[in-house]
């Protein structure tokens, strides 16, 4: 299909074609028609090349694109994925990415991310002097749900003078201009906080390109986290059981083991014992630790603990009524 600018909308044609194709062809285009004896046919014949480049760079957009989410979709291993997230981002124009949690890369936790393509010498220079702790990008990332771009104004304006020096060490070894998505997972087990930055070839890249990469950045980031997960082998020797579930549950809710026995209706010493097995179980040494691993792990919910305030009352309802029935008994 050809689309052909009528004379009438070339000046917002070419509005199109630059925001679309790029400067520099939009450019070479416009001087080829503004010189002396340009034809309508010749008119007509360029408008129906850029229409036919505008169209042609939208699809292969979309299909590289596609094409990655279907892969994540289908659940391919995460190396294929790193690669062909790597190979989509060149073919659009950039360099270097780096899907990270926000941690030493050289001695990253348990479930974190760690996927990114810059050199050996800018990971063993941001671990070993520990950039990680205050790097502006990791700072703003979590900060802000929206992505930004590191040459942006305001973002240069609250740098420190170390965060500055950052950025130039980066720039050095050809990190620089970069383009950054803040990446919050709601629930995720694991280091929550990370981002995906891309480092561009030039400073020449459409900004409608960048569509395409915050779409493909959440669907790696995605597959990465279940990859960790699923890779953790503390998390798989770490499934509580029902019983565990309830009382971590209920202990979340500030409730004492005397109190979680008459709600479950066993004795104050085995909701004891249940919670020191849901320790064990975890890996962890203190109470508020399980809770925290279980909320993470999603093996408890947030909504299970902070329930509203007329369940509580009938909750507590229930307990004073249990416990008076019980008095009378004894």
């Amino acid at each position: 299909m050809q689309y052909i600018l009528p004379n009438t909308t070339r000046r917002y044609g070419w509005s199109l074609i630059e925001n679309s194709c790029g400067v520099e062809t939009a450019r070479r285009d416009k001087v080829a028609l503004d010189k002396p004896g340009a034809s309508a046919h010749e008119e007509s014949v360029h408008g129906t090349l850029s229409c036919n480049h505008i169209w042609k760079w939208i699809v292969d957009h979309f299909d590289s694109a596609q094409s990655f989410i279907e892969q994540c979709d289908r659940a391919t291993q995460l190396n294929e994925l790193a690669t062909a997230f790597q190979r989509s981002l060149e073919a659009l124009g950039f360099r270097h990415f780096a899907c990270c949690s926000h941690v030493d890369p050289l001695r990253p936790p348990r479930r974190s991310v760690m996927l990114h393509t810059y050199p050996d010498a800018w990971r063993r220079c941001f671990s070993e002097l520990h950039f990680y702790e205050f790097d502006p990008v990791f700072l703003r990332a979590e900060q802000s749900r929206l992505p930004f771009y590191w040459d942006a104004p305001d973002f240069l304006a609250e740098l420190t003078p170390p965060q500055q020096e950052i950025l130039a060490e980066a720039a050095r070894l050809g990190i620089t201009h970069g383009y950054t998505i803040p990446m919050h997972s709601v629930g995720a087990a694991g280091p929550q906080r990370a981002s995906c930055s891309v480092v561009p070839d030039s400073t020449s890249i459409d900004t409608s390109t960048y569509f395409w990469v915050r779409l493909m950045a959440a669907y790696l980031y995605e597959a990465a986290s279940r990859d960790a997960e699923a890779q953790d082998p503390a998390v798989a020797a770490g499934t509580l059981s029902r019983r565990e579930r309830q009382c971590l549950e209920l202990a979340a809710q500030g409730k004492s083991d005397w109190v979680v026995g008459r709600l479950l209706s066993i004795s104050e010493r085995t909701v004891h014992n249940h919670i020191e097995s849901a320790k064990r179980r975890l890996g962890v040494a203190t109470r508020v630790q399980a809770i925290v691993h279980a909320l993470a792990s999603r093996q408890v919910s947030f909504g299970d603990v902070i329930r509203p305030p007329n369940s509580e009352r009938v909750q507590a309802s229930r307990t004073t009524t249990r416990t008076t029935t019980l008095c009378r008994h004894l």
